[in-house]
């Protein structure tokens, strides 16, 4: 589990291991409609849906695949949202991508770059990858801002699972020379 952020931390977030207990916070994100504005189809309930993704981080985390850590808020101990280095497959090519995923009411707060800003920094600190790429939809714009506020840019628009995406990319020369 080497991508795993386990007890890193920002100013305000603290990571780690995502945990079957949090399943009943991270329901929220599946019930929520304004999730659905950025995915492109709601195929289950949402127990399915969200059950089927911890049982995907939990198969990263076995297989050595990245995954997800839960993002706890330090000041009220909360779940707010999950980020993670995730081994990724795009276009035949093996990639690591940061990603982020919030609770909708933690949206707006600037926690999604902060710990997108950790993920790079950490995966550039002990050398993982020569750059990291983000795979976001076409009109998830704000998930395009987040990805552009880490000095990532989007390097091409391709398909994923299906999904008309945008890749957004950052080569660690760039970001060790503007840290």
């Amino acid at each position: 589990m080497k991508y795993l952020l386990e007890n890193q931390e920002t100013d305000r977030l603290l990571f780690r291991a995502i945990q079957s207990a949090d399943v009943d916070q991270w329901i929220g994100f599946f019930t929520d409609p304004k999730t659905y504005l950025y995915w492109p189809e709601k195929k289950e309930s949402p127990e399915a849906e969200c059950k089927k993704w911890y049982d995907r981080q939990f198969e990263r985390y076995q297989n050595d695949l990245g995954g997800m850590n839960a993002l706890i808020d330090k000041a009220s101990g909360t779940l707010i949202g999950h980020a993670g280095l995730l081994v990724q497959e795009v276009d035949g090519q093996q990639e690591l991508e940061i990603a982020y995923s919030l609770l909708p009411k933690f949206w707006n707060n600037g926690y999604a770059i902060e710990a997108a800003q950790k993920c790079k920094t950490y995966a550039f600190e002990n050398n993982f990858a020569e750059s990291l790429i983000s795979i976001i939809s076409l009109p998830n714009v704000p998930s395009q801002n987040v990805a552009l506020k880490n000095g990532m840019t989007i390097e091409k628009q391709t398909e994923y699972k299906k999904i008309p995406v945008y890749i957004f990319r950052i080569f660690r020369s760039v970001a060790l020379k503007k840290a």
